[in-house]
């Protein structure tokens, strides 16, 4: 009890104390192990190093919320959804836990105030806060446990911040809807993607064009295929309404 009393005057005359206040306000709670939390938010690009010589930053916290997310997210979906397939669940879950999806949270619970980062690549900038948000999630997995963590992710996150029957109608599959697209009007689309990644890149990178009857459409870049695939059917559907609205 002494030593809790101790922590937490230590916390509130840290230099970071603004940050502390934040997650107490964030969690319904005090924060135990403040090293996990300071952690979170150090992008790679600001990493630090440590007394071993040790790079510290948020990718394994990363890595380790990204996988609480998806089952506390996964649980939810199923509960708060009982008559519907695995199909449909499968959808939700991907909309909820996508990159941009994540982004926008970061910046509506106010946790981009207090990332860390150096970088200047536009592909890194863009992961950089869903990254934390999913590494905050880590943290609050080690320091206080799975139930903890799913508190957070449900009632913080998921009610909090989240409009249900405004993700339903949503439709994030810029690719499906750019190939419905081309089906009904039968225009002729092609895929181009490759790996554009710098020698000892830790991240790799891809790069996607795709044209409509050979004329470029739209460019996308992201850490996979996938994503480089879905942001430049994106930009090729941007493109698309304003050429031909009629058409969109």
């Amino acid at each position: 009890m002494i030593r809790k009393i101790v922590q937490r005057i230590k916390l509130f005359s840290s230099p970071r104390k603004e940050f502390y206040s934040f997650l107490k306000t964030l969690l319904d709670s005090y924060p135990e192990n403040l090293k996990l939390y300071d952690t979170a938010v150090i992008h790679k690009s600001a990493s630090i190093v440590d007394s071993h010589g040790n790079y510290v930053n948020n990718e394994r916290l990363e890595y380790l919320g990204d996988a609480i997310l998806g089952a506390a997210v996964a649980d939810f979906l199923y509960n708060r959804f009982p008559s519907q397939d695995e199909g449909y669940l499968t959808q939700m879950r991907s909309k909820l836990v996508n990159r941009s999806f994540l982004t926008q949270l970061t910046y509506q619970i106010g946790l981009d105030q207090f990332i860390d980062s150096h970088t200047t690549s536009s592909l890194e900038s863009s992961h950089i806060y869903g990254d934390a948000l999913e590494a905050l999630i880590g943290a609050i997995y080690l320091d206080k446990g799975y139930r903890e963590a799913k508190k957070f992710i449900t009632r913080k996150l998921l009610q909090g911040f989240v409009n249900l029957e405004e993700i339903q109608k949503t439709n994030t599959n810029y690719k499906s809807q750019l190939i419905e697209w081309s089906q009904k009007y039968k225009r002729e689309i092609s895929f181009d993607t490759i790996e554009e990644s710098p020698e000892n890149a830790k991240q790799p990178s891809f790069m996607s064009e795709i044209k409509v009857e050979d004329k470029a459409m739209g460019k996308g870049t992201g850490s996979s295929k996938k994503e480089a695939q879905q942001n430049a059917s994106k930009a090729a559907l941007e493109n698309i309404n304003a050429q031909f609205p009629q058409q969109s």
